[in-house]
């Protein structure tokens, strides 16, 4: 390791969970301990709190001396997000390159749709000899299906996770191939899904869960979702669908075949003789 590596602090990506203070983990709380550090958070204009800092503080947590929050703006602008994101890294770059360690606090997981792979890019971009570490969290979708009751898949269910801005076309093109819908940033078309989940018959698996974790936390299934009509809905908002409509393809039986004593056929040749061999082929 170079003179230049063991100077220079660490930027973290540190996954605080998606609101519910409980659900920061060890390894978290453990770094939210240091007063050496610094804390910055993301927020999408100067006008609204930050929400990983929220979860932060409802967790009694008190911010070292030094914390501030970091612009992440709500826009598909690449220009503006370009200059958000530089700004940010050249904030923080001083205090890495004078060794000391950044904490950038996530709601959810930092490496689940959320900005710390921006920051962290532009970062090493002005500085390539900064270390980067992500303390993985609790992602919001698995944390949905917790709150609700709905197992986020079993056995050889098929699951996608789709931000709903890609339209509903998009997402009713995935339905002949997967048991579970995550659909993420749906608050622009909260009334087109509800058209769509009762057009394709999906309403009764269907879950709206709002700030999951959040002291304000908001949950309707089912039919329950049609009072979400004429309603506003958070940014941090999204739909668990189950898709008992789905038709299943045939599946490799098994992970190993035996071909000998104390022997095991890799899985990729296995796939190729359930080809070559379609009497052994089944159904798992």
């Amino acid at each position: 390791m170079t003179d230049h590596a063991r100077q220079t602090g660490t930027l973290w990506g540190l996954s605080l969970g998606p609101g519910d203070p409980g659900l920061i983990t060890r390894a978290a709380w453990a770094a939210l301990q240091r007063q050496d550090a610094v804390w910055v958070y993301p927020v999408r204009s100067g006008k609204t709190p930050s929400y990983a800092l929220d979860i932060a503080q409802r967790a009694e947590l008190a911010p070292p001396e030094i914390h501030l929050p970091l612009l992440f703006p709500m826009t598909h602008d690449g220009e503006k997000l370009a200059r958000a994101w530089l700004k940010a890294a050249q904030t923080v770059l001083p205090w890495l390159q004078a060794g000391r360690d950044v904490l950038f606090l996530v709601e959810g997981d930092a490496s689940t749709y959320a900005t710390f792979g921006h920051l962290a890019r532009t970062v090493r971009s002005l500085d390539e000899h900064v270390p980067v570490q992500v303390v993985a969290g609790v992602n919001s979708f698995t944390a949905a299906c917790a709150e609700v009751g709905e197992p986020f898949a079993e056995q050889d269910d098929t699951v996608a996770i789709i931000p709903a801005a890609y339209g509903v076309s998009a997402i009713d093109r995935l339905l002949g191939d997967f048991d579970t819908l995550v659909l993420m940033k749906i608050k622009p078309l909260i009334e087109d899904l509800l058209d769509w989940l009762q057009a394709r018959e999906l309403l009764a698996g269907a879950h709206f869960i709002e700030r999951v974790g959040a002291l304000d936390e908001r949950r309707l299934s089912g039919h329950e979702l049609l009072a979400l009509r004429g309603s506003k809905v958070s940014y941090l908002s999204l739909l668990i669908v189950k898709n008992p409509h789905r038709v299943r393809g045939e599946r490799i039986k098994g992970c190993l075949k035996k071909s000998g004593p104390g022997l095991a056929e890799p899985a990729a040749l296995k796939q190729i003789s359930t080809r070559t061999e379609p009497a052994e082929a089944a159904a798992a």
